[in-house]
Parts: structure tokens; C-alpha cells; sequence
């Protein structure tokens, strides 16, 4: 990993912080002491994670960190002086993958970074896998009707309607959800 966004609104939590990040093998570490700007800035230079406080001017971090997730898929994590659970409950529904409390220590942030790291590449790979199995039964749903229509228009069997799409498919070196386009459309 290269970049990491901070946004803290107290310098000396932003310099700890940077250092820590640093040490762990961070190239560029970027900093804002807001939300507003840590969502422009996050938008601006696409890091590849980010760590934002979550009490901070202009904008908390929790509704910066949902901004900047509708944009980017990056693990963002927050940071905060004090625990409660309202907070920990806004923070699980924003997509936070994970939470740590100040004064922060460099042996709290290498496995919070860890765990982060890779939650979010699950998430991701879960998401993809989502996207497949919905155009999967979308193509078996148009593959089923276009079947219907062709059991129904040459009065053929289920299965010699099938056969006749695959035959067709195989001939015009198409896809079978590309054939079954066609025949809804009339060609």
C-alpha cells in the first residue's frame, strides 16, 4: 500500500499518527484536519485507505467516511477520544472497517490495518460474486421465456426448445442469452 489519508482536527494526533503510518511502509500520507476536506481530499487523490477522526469541524468522520465510500472502495478506518455505542452503531452502518481509540498505540494500528485490509477485499469479492448471480438469473430468466415462446409459436417440447437455442446459438456463434434477445424481440 502507498497512500494514506489522516484527517484529524489536532496537529500533534495527525504527526503521531503520520509517523506510525510511515514506519509501517506508507509512501504518502495525506493530511486535512476536517471532513469537508478529507472528502475532497480523498476524492482529489484516491489513497488507498484512510484513518479519520471522528469528532472533527465542518463535517464528523463518520458522514465523511460515508461520502468518500460512495465514491471509493477503500478501507476507512476512525479514530476516537471516547467509546460509545451510538457512535460504534453509526460508525458498523457506514461501512467503517475498523474502530480505535486514542491515544492510539502502533501495536493497536498494524492489526486494525490488517483486519481492515482484508474485510474490505472480502466485502468486495462478495459484492462482485452478488453482481454475477444477478445477471446469471436475469440471463435464466430471459433464456426461460424466450423458451416459452418458442414452445408455444412451433408448438415444440421444453426440451427441444432448449436444443433449438443452443443449435442457433452454436450456428451464429452467439450466447445463448443473445439468441433468446432475439427471439423475444421477433428476429
Amino acid at each position: 500500500m502507498k497512500t494514506v489519508l489522516i484527517c484529524d482536527d489536532e496537529p500533534l494526533i495527525r504527526m503521531s499518527l503520520k509517523a506510525m503510518l510511515m514506519e509501517l511502509g506508507f509512501e504518502d500520507v495525506l493530511e486535512c484536519g476536517d471532513g469537508k476536506s478529507a472528502v475532497e481530499m480523498a476524492m482529489a487523490s484516491f489513497p488507498d485507505m484512510a484513518v479519520l477522526d471522528v469528532a472533527m469541524p465542518i463535517m464528523d468522520g463518520i458522514t465523511a467516511a460515508k461520502e468518500i465510500k460512495k465514491k471509493l472502495k477503500i478501507p476507512i478506518m476512525l479514530l476516537t477520544n471516547c467509546y460509545d455505542a451510538q457512535t460504534a452503531k453509526r460508525a458498523a452502518e457506514s461501512g467503517i472497517a475498523a474502530f480505535l481509540t486514542k491515544p492510539l498505540r502502533e501495536q493497536d494500528l498494524i492489526p486494525a490495518i490488517e483486519i481492515a485490509l482484508a474485510h474490505t477485499e472480502q466485502v468486495e469479492d462478495l459484492k462482485e460474486k452478488i453482481e454475477d448471480l444477478k445477471e446469471t438469473i436475469e440471463n435464466r430468466k430471459v433464456i426461460e421465456k424466450a423458451k416459452g415462446t418458442l414452445m408455444e409459436k412451433q408448438r415444440l417440447s421444453e426440451a427441444d426448445a432448449y436444443r433449438a437455442m443452443q443449435k442457433l446459438a452454436m450456428d451464429k456463434r452467439k450466447s445463448l442469452r443473445q439468441v433468446a434477445d432475439g427471439i423475444l424481440k421477433g428476429v
